[in-house]
């Protein structure tokens, strides 16, 4: 990638987060620009993602992740909009073994593919630990190296199947186009702790699914929440969810 190109799309990126209420920093958005570099250039070799184009990636990838942050903040901080941008600058971040020691928010990433959205929230909060679990090795493979490169120690990856992981008592566990509500819940619900969430990031408002949760399982829904993508056109939503 030329410097000219990083930089278009560094600005690209950057009014992205501003139209999506999501403050970053410098060091935020530097990291978030070699993330997507770094997507582009193994998918060449390791197919991670059927996205080939880096503008393509930025908006259906990177911006589509970044667009769940003000949702996600607002239910797990209680604030009403992103403060990534006090934590960011603050020093490399919290370690997963001070996570532990601490009453930090935990958040795992279900089928997190290549780290979407899971790579993107470590980078923008990092005081949230959070765990990418995906059963594909060479994505996970891939979300190691990203991991070391940019630095962030609040990012963890497994290579499992979510179902055959010990109970990870999270403060919520997000998945991005995983499953159905009910089989997602079903799936990752066990590592929700009591008073946690199950968040699931889908395409139009899944009517048919919520009916089905409710029907075949012990989660209900809390709220959803629609989400308007920069430059997608296409139906976005979030939904969270809480044992009945």
């Amino acid at each position: 990638m030329s410097t000219d190109n990083r930089d278009q799309l560094t600005q690209r990126l950057l009014a992205d987060a501003g139209h999506l209420g999501v403050a970053l920093t410098d060091m935020q958005l530097a990291r978030l620009v070699e993330f997507l570099f770094q997507l582009e250039r193994w998918n060449k070799t390791y197919n991670l993602t059927a996205i080939r184009d880096i503008e393509a990636m930025r908006v259906q990838h990177l911006v589509d992740s970044l667009a769940v942050v003000p949702a996600l903040v607002q239910v797990l901080d209680g604030s009403p909009r992103d403060r990534a941008a006090d934590h960011a600058d603050a020093g490399a971040g919290t370690s997963l073994a001070e996570a532990r020691d601490q009453d930090c928010i935990r958040l795992m990433d279900v089928g997190s593919g290549a780290g979407l959205p899971g790579v993107v929230l470590a980078i923008v909060r990092s005081d949230w630990m959070v765990t990418c679990v995906d059963a594909v090795e060479k994505k996970t493979a891939f979300v190691r190296h990203v991991a070391s490169l940019l630095k962030l120690p609040n990012l963890d990856v497994r290579h499992a199947r979510v179902e055959r992981l010990a109970p990870q008592e999270c403060d919520a566990v997000i998945s991005r186009a995983f499953a159905s509500l009910d089989e997602f819940a079903e799936l990752a619900g066990r590592h929700v702790k009591h008073d946690g969430m199950l968040v699931a990031m889908k395409g139009k408002y899944p009517h048919e699914e919520i009916d089905a949760l409710h029907a075949h399982t012990a989660w209900k829904v809390l709220r959803t929440e629609r989400l308007v993508v920069p430059g997608l056109d296409a139906e976005r939503c979030v939904v969270f969810m809480q044992r009945a």
